[in-house]
């Protein structure tokens, strides 16, 4: 299906605007593609610190005859088959980098902001020309390694640019999900702040440690929720009732629980006791080598996932939901 927008196969070039954490790691990953790249920050340094990030992430720097780095993120929108902005997350950083590269890239471009949280529709109208193909691609960090990307449309995001997004991210080696609406957060950052919610009020209490809590998840439903996500993992609790069961033996329960939770507030207090629990959990630990430990178990977990046939949780043969 045409969508009018630049076909996956027909991708030569991505812009990345904005070389941070985020933007280093969407560098990676589409060099690691096979994509030409240009990248843009006006940072000082920025240059510098991206080559090194893109060295430590993949083994190598980027290849001087498919990257170029730009201060200007007009030049880079104006030579990319797609745009991915990672910029500062401010409105207001926002609709000035949207403004110029709706005015910059062509007209059969996505425009895709990787907000961790922004609506679409609170920056789209800065886009001037094209607003109907801007849209919230926001990835799971390290996009290089982390699958899951969340397609957002705004008020004015057309059904074909939703399509050409998912089209394109499944391209990209990634497993995209289309929200259905607008959300403050999207979809797994609120289901990780209910989860931080918690953490940070059992902590704040002094029911546990962060390290304890951290052992908790990391060698408890953490391992679980690696492989199938939290409904599926309650389903194969339930034997042969599966979900039903779950809600009907452990609903009542759960509830009682729910009227438990916290309601926490990062109050000058609790911020003090959560960031010394934590250090406290850091103490000599060379976090760089913690970091690049991480990432090569993560890299280890996903071609087990893929082995297993589990890369896309319950149904492998599962295509990408298509807007409605």
């Amino acid at each position: 299906m045409s969508t009018g927008f630049v076909e996956p196969a027909d991708l030569a070039t991505i812009a990345v605007v904005g070389t941070g954490a985020l933007g280093a790691s969407w560098v990676s990953l589409a060099l690691g593609r096979g994509h030409d790249v240009v990248a843009a920050d006006p940072g000082e340094g920025a240059a510098e610190r991206l080559t090194a990030t893109v060295r430590a992430q993949t083994g190598v720097a980027p290849p001087a005859d498919r990257f170029r780095f730009t201060a200007d993120a007009g030049e880079a929108a104006a030579a990319a088959d797609l745009v991915l902005e990672a910029g500062p997350e401010r409105l207001d950083v926002k609709r000035e980098l949207f403004a110029v590269l709706d005015a910059a890239a062509r007209p059969d471009v996505l425009l895709a902001s990787s907000t961790s949280g922004l609506l679409p529709s609170s920056f789209q109208d800065a886009c001037a020309h094209h607003p109907e193909r801007m849209l919230v691609a926001h990835p799971f960090n390290p996009p290089h390694l982390m699958p899951l990307v969340e397609i957002v449309g705004g008020a004015a995001t057309s059904a074909e640019a939703i399509a050409a997004a998912m089209a394109t991210f499944t391209h990209l080696g990634k497993r995209p999900i289309h929200l259905h609406r607008e959300l403050p957060g999207h979809v797994a950052n609120r289901l990780q702040a209910a989860l931080w919610r918690e953490a940070y009020h059992l902590v704040g209490e002094g029911a546990v440690s962060a390290a304890d809590l951290d052992t908790a998840i990391a060698a408890g439903p953490g391992l679980r929720w690696a492989l199938l996500g939290p409904f599926a993992t309650q389903h194969l609790s339930g034997g042969p009732g599966g979900f039903a069961h779950i809600l009907e033996h452990l609903g009542p329960p759960t509830e009682k629980w729910w009227d438990d939770l916290g309601d926490p507030r990062l109050t000058p207090q609790l911020t003090a006791d959560l960031v010394a629990s934590v250090d406290a959990e850091f103490a000599g630990v060379d976090e760089a080598d913690l970091l690049a430990r991480r990432d090569a178990a993560l890299a280890e977990l996903l071609a087990l996932k893929d082995r297993a046939g589990l890369t896309a949780g319950v149904r492998e043969d599962a295509t990408p939901e298509q807007p409605r």
